[in-house]
Order: C-alpha cells, then structure tokens, then sequence
C-alpha cells in the first residue's frame, strides 16, 4: 500500500471482533516500533504487551478506554536512557514513544488490525498493576483488535485543517 493510503486508511477503532491477534502479527507489530527512528537511537522506548485474559482484567483497572480490545501495548521510555538536550535538559522520551506508537498503529492497520490511541489511562495504576520499575514512565496505550463489521471512522475523522492553516514557508508572518 502506498503510505499516503496507508496513512488516510488508519482511523480509531472501538469496537472490536473477540478474537485474538496471532503471535505473528504481534511480533510484526513490535518490529514496526523497534525500527522507529529515536533521538541519537536510544531506543529508550519499552513496550508492555497485554494479550492475555488476566492481563487484560488488569489492564481495564488503568482505564475505562479499553474498549474490550483482545490487545493492548503500552508504551513507555526508560528516563535513563533517553537522549536529553544540554542547554535545557529536555528528554526524548515522549516523542520517542510517541513515534514508536506511530509505526505500530501504522503496521497494525497494514495487517488489518484496528487501533485506537489512548491517552486516557492513569499512568500509576499501569505501574502498580503491571509492576513498573521507577525509571519506566508510560506515554502511550494502543488498543487493538480486529474492528467489527461495519465500524467506521467516527465524523471527526475527516474534518482536517486545510494545509495552508498548518503550513509556513521561512517565517510566521500571517500570509
């Protein structure tokens, strides 16, 4: 599929088949994150999968934007591995996962798996159920799932800014 295609094909899905994503397709998901570009390659980015039962009965306990997805990745750096700026001290960490989270949806929709991003999640409730190390700091959560017969991207997805209203060439003076 041509990425452009790829890209407008992709839209958040919350309903979802009850059927479980082969091992397979989890492992091509995770190599699309693994291969995401990270400041200086870091990499500092780890990926919790959640695909069991129990597992996921934990998981629903960080969040009420499960949407009974049979999957869930979170995705969070390590902070002592990220790549901090010297004159600020501003770490990668949140755009590094966020770019990981990215080629995984990305790759998830290529295999026809929906996705749905969560930001709705309490972040010391992930590390309590799922017994984070202090250094771990959850950025992301992508539920996943085969997408039920007949869902659709919801209204807004479509509504998007005309290119000129996010674009501008060499200065930010109105045009």
């Amino acid at each position: 599929m041509d990425f452009l295609e790829l890209a407008k094909e992709r839209f958040s899905v919350r309903k979802f088949k009850e059927v479980s994503i082969s091992l397979e397709y989890i492992d091509k998901i995770l190599e699309a994150g693994s291969i995401a570009p990270t400041a200086c390659n870091r990499q500092p980015q780890k990926i919790l999968v959640i695909n069991t039962k129990e597992g996921i009965e934990n998981f629903k306990k960080c969040t009420e934007c499960h949407f009974n997805a049979p999957l869930a990745f979170v995705i969070s750096y390590d902070r002592e591995q990220c790549w901090k700026r010297s004159y600020d001290g501003k770490t990668s960490g949140e755009i590094d996962a966020s770019i990981v989270a990215t080629h995984m949806m990305l790759e998830a929709t290529e295999l026809g798996i929906g996705s749905t991003w969560v930001m709705y999640f309490i972040p010391e409730a992930i590390k309590v159920e799922f017994e984070f190390p202090d250094n771990l700091e959850p950025v992301a959560v992508l539920v996943m799932g085969y997408p039920l017969e007949g869902t659709s991207p919801a209204a807004e997805h479509f509504k998007t800014k005309k290119m000129i209203e996010m674009i501008t060439y060499n200065s930010y003076k109105k045009r």
